[in-house]
């Protein structure tokens, strides 16, 4: 036990500095909410209020997606990453393995931004053709916290959690003998954490992108469950806890919006 933790010391050492841009990009966060500049990453206003026509929204909101996903994303990732330098022999792993996993999260995260771009603007061409849904929006809310809360409880999410907890990735990774075998297994693991984690990154949309209560609980609640024990139960505590939250959001919409917009 106290190799592993001295393993895990130094391994961390070797990654710090990652951190510094986590918490550049949750600087940037925080920044933009003290003063007011969030507009950037809320859909709502890129859809609705700021004039732009669609194709360059969602290149702006592309751009400020980049910041969310390294403020809630790359914690996660770089915890893994540690677990796997510390795991490896003289806590040793090609350059390699490391730029493939993570630049295979940065762009399968970034696909699932404009998918989920793309698919709120729906939603919101919906809200405006239907005056019932525009009356009552925190039902998008409560729905998307429905829809994350039972997908925690699901095979599916169990075994994506699975791959992307699995250290033998890395090992693949770096093993390869060829770069286009490592960048192939970092796409890989890319999916794999979109296919785990996408129902939580929803609700972003559902209650609102941009919302620091939102972005440090979510972020939280996915690395409990990514950095837990294999026989955790952290999955289905997430997703009763969404479930419980999902309710209350039908039932008192108005409590809730003080972390939305946090």
């Amino acid at each position: 036990m106290a190799m592993s933790r001295v393993a895990l010391m130094g391994a961390s050492l070797r990654v710090g500095w990652l951190w510094l841009f986590v918490a550049a990009a949750w600087a940037l966060a925080i920044i933009a909410t003290v003063t007011g500049q969030r507009a950037l990453i809320d859909h709502h206003y890129l859809l609705e209020e700021s004039g732009l026509s669609w194709p360059l929204a969602a290149a702006v909101f592309l751009a400020a997606w980049q910041v969310m996903i390294l403020a809630m994303m790359a914690p996660v990732n770089i915890s893994l990453l540690t677990r796997a330098l510390a795991a490896m022999p003289l806590g040793w792993l090609p350059l390699r393995a490391r730029g493939a996993v993570l630049a295979g999260n940065a762009i399968a995260w970034t696909l699932f931004g404009f998918l989920a771009f793309s698919g709120d603007t729906g939603i919101h061409r919906l809200v405006d053709a239907w005056p019932w849904l525009a009356a009552h929006t925190f039902v998008i809310g409560a729905t998307t916290l429905t829809l994350a809360g039972l997908f925690q409880l699901t095979h599916w999410k169990a075994a994506c959690l699975a791959f992307c907890r699995d250290q033998r990735v890395y090992v693949s990774a770096g093993g390869s003998a060829h770069a286009r075998s490592a960048w192939e297994t970092g796409m890989r693991h890319g999916l794999a954490s979109v296919g785990s984690c996408w129902a939580l990154m929803l609700i972003m949309f559902g209650v609102g992108v941009g919302g620091l209560g939102w972005m440090l609980a979510l972020t939280g609640a996915m690395l409990v469950e990514t950095l837990a024990p294999a026989e955790s139960r952290a999955r289905q505590v997430i997703g009763v806890a969404l479930l419980l939250l999902a309710a209350l959001w039908l039932a008192h919409p108005a409590w809730l919006v003080p972390i939305s917009a946090a």
